[in-house]
C-alpha cells in the first residue's frame, strides 16, 4: 500500500537527549510508526509537574483550575497568586516520584534546581533515560540528593574512565536494578559516589567481578541478586570492602562458598564487618559451604533457604540445628531468632551425635592423646571448640546415639522462634 514500508517496530524505546530517538529492535512484515504518534519522553520537570497536579496546561486541557495534588490531598488556591503559590509547593517537595512517566531528558540548564531545590529523594524507575549522562544532568540540579531509583532504564554507561563529578556529592542510596549495567561500568562510575552506602544492582545479568580499588569503600548494603555469578570464587574480589555489613547473593547459581586465606577454627580477613549474607535459591549442595561461613568474623544474620544442601535432611528442625551449631555468633537464621536455649541445646547434641566420629578419627579424652584427623576436622570444624566450651562426650553420653536424631535431643520447651529481622529492605524492586 502507498506510503507504507515492509518494516516495523515491535519493541522500542524512544529516548531525546538532544537527538533522535533510539529504536532498540526492528523487525520485518508491517509499517513505521508516524513520528505524531512516537513517545519522545518528557523532561523531568514535565513529568514531576504532571504526576504531582501541578501542570497548569494540562490543568487547562482537563477543566482544572487552581489545584494542587499532594498524596491523596488536593489543595485548591484561589486569586491572581495562584501560579506562584502551585510554584512554592514545588519547592516545598522532598520526596518525588516519576515512576513510569515516559521521562527521558533533564530539560532546560537550572530549570530543576531553580524549581526543586529541596529535593532529597528520587523515584525515577522504569522511564525512557536512555544515557547515564542523563542521569548526571538530572542529579548536577539537586545539590542534596540523598536516595535514587533509577530501575528499569536501558542505559547506556560510559566504557571508559569519567571526569569526577559533584552530582552525586551527598548521594547514600542507588538503585541500578535492571539496567543492563556490568560491574566494570559500575566501577567507572563509583568515584563519582563517594558517601554511597547501599547499592541494589538486581537482574542485571553480572557475571564477572573485579577489585574495588578506592571505590566504594563506605558501602554497607550491596544486593546482587538475580545475577549469574556461577562461580564463588567471584566473592573474593569484592570481600575487602572495609564497611560491608550486609551483602544479598540470592539467585546467583553460587554452588559454594569458600574462604582459602583461613584455616580451620580461624577467622577470614574477608568480608571483616558482614553481618548480614543472604544466599537462598543457590546451588550450595555441600555441608563445607556453611562450615565456611563460620571463618565470618562479623556474621550474625543468615538466609540460606532453597538450596540442595537444604534437601539432605528430611526434617527442617534437624538441620536448623546443624547450622546453627556449625555458625558460633549465628543469631538470626531464615528470619527467626536463635534462642540461648536453643544454641546451646544444638550445640550439645552436635558433640554427642558426632562423638564417635570424633573417637574414631583420633579424638580422645586425654589432651596430649587427642588428635583427631584432618578429615575429621574438615567435616567438623567447630568440634574442638565445642569440646573446649562443655567438655568432650562422656563415654556414657556416646552409648545408643544414632547419627543425625537432633530432632529427638530438643530441648522439650525450645521458645517459639520469632521473626527478628526482616529480609533486606527491597525499597528498589
Amino acid at each position: 500500500m502507498k506510503g507504507q514500508s515492509t518494516f516495523s517496530i515491535s519493541t522500542f524505546q524512544m529516548n531525546y537527549s538532544g537527538e533522535m530517538a533510539t529504536i532498540l529492535s526492528v523487525l520485518m512484515g508491517g509499517s513505521f510508526i508516524r513520528p505524531n504518534k512516537a513517545n519522545f519522553g518528557v523532561d523531568f520537570l514535565t513529568a514531576v509537574k504532571g504526576r504531582y497536579g501541578l501542570n497548569e496546561k494540562q490543568d487547562a486541557q482537563n477543566g482544572i483550575e487552581n489545584t494542587c495534588v499532594f498524596g491523596k490531598k488536593t489543595v485548591e488556591f484561589v486569586g491572581r497568586d495562584s501560579i506562584e503559590k502551585k510554584q512554592s509547593q514545588l519547592h516545598r517537595l522532598v520526596h518525588i516520584s516519576v515512576h513510569e512517566c515516559t521521562v527521558s531528558h533533564a530539560g532546560q540548564k537550572e530549570e530543576i534546581s531553580g524549581t526543586c531545590a529541596n529535593i532529597r529523594h528520587i523515584d525515577l524507575s522504569k522511564n525512557l533515560v536512555a544515557y547515564w549522562d542523563t542521569v548526571i544532568d538530572i542529579a548536577s540540579q539537586v545539590p542534596n540528593l540523598e536516595t535514587l531509583d533509577i530501575s528499569g532504564n536501558k542505559m547506556k554507561f560510559p566504557s571508559t574512565s569519567i571526569s569526577k563529578s559533584s552530582a552525586f556529592s551527598k548521594l547514600t542510596t542507588l538503585a541500578l536494578n535492571q539496567t543492563e549495567i556490568t560491574w566494570t561500568e559500575v566501577l567507572l562510575c563509583a568515584p563519582g559516589w563517594p558517601v554511597l552506602e547501599e547499592l541494589y544492582l538486581t537482574s542485571n545479568n553480572i557475571t564477572v567481578l573485579e577489585r574495588p580499588d578506592n571505590v566504594l569503600q563506605t558501602l554497607k548494603l550491596l544486593d546482587l541478586s538475580n545475577n549469574q555469578l556461577l562461580d564463588g570464587s567471584q566473592l573474593h574480589l569484592i570481600g575487602h570492602l572495609p564497611r560491608l555489613e550486609q551483602l544479598i547473593l540470592t539467585n546467583n547459581g553460587i554452588p559454594s562458598v569458600h574462604f582459602p586465606d583461613a584455616d580451620f577454627g580461624c577467622k577470614t580477613k574477608m568480608f571483616p564487618s558482614l553481618k548480614r549474607l543472604a544466599i537462598n535459591d543457590n546451588k550450595i549442595s555441600q555441608w563445607s559451604s556453611i562450615n565456611e561461613l563460620e571463618k565470618l568474623p562479623s556474621l550474625q544474620v543468615l538466609e540460606c533457604r532453597n538450596n540442595p544442601l537444604m534437601d539432605t535432611e528430611k526434617n527442617p528442625e534437624t538441620l536448623r540445628q546443624l547450622i546453627i551449631a556449625k555458625i558460633s555468633q549465628l543469631e538470626v537464621l531464615n528470619k527467626s531468632e536463635i534462642f540461648p536455649d536453643e544454641r546451646r541445646g544444638a550445640e550439645l547434641d552436635y558433640r554427642k551425635i558426632f562423638g564417635k566420629d570424633w573417637l574414631a578419627a583420633g579424638g580422645h579424652w586425654d589432651p596430649v592423646r587427642n588428635k583427631p584427623s584432618e578429615e575429621f576436622l574438615a567435616a567438623h570444624p567447630r568440634y574442638p571448640s565445642l569440646c573446649l566450651k562443655y567438655g568432650a562426650p562422656e563415654e556414657g553420653e556416646l552409648k545408643g546415639q544414632q547419627p543425625l536424631t537432633l530432632k529427638n535431643q530438643l530441648l522439650s520447651k525450645r521458645p517459639e522462634m520469632v521473626k527478628a529481622f526482616p529480609s533486606a529492605l527491597k525499597m528498589f524492586l
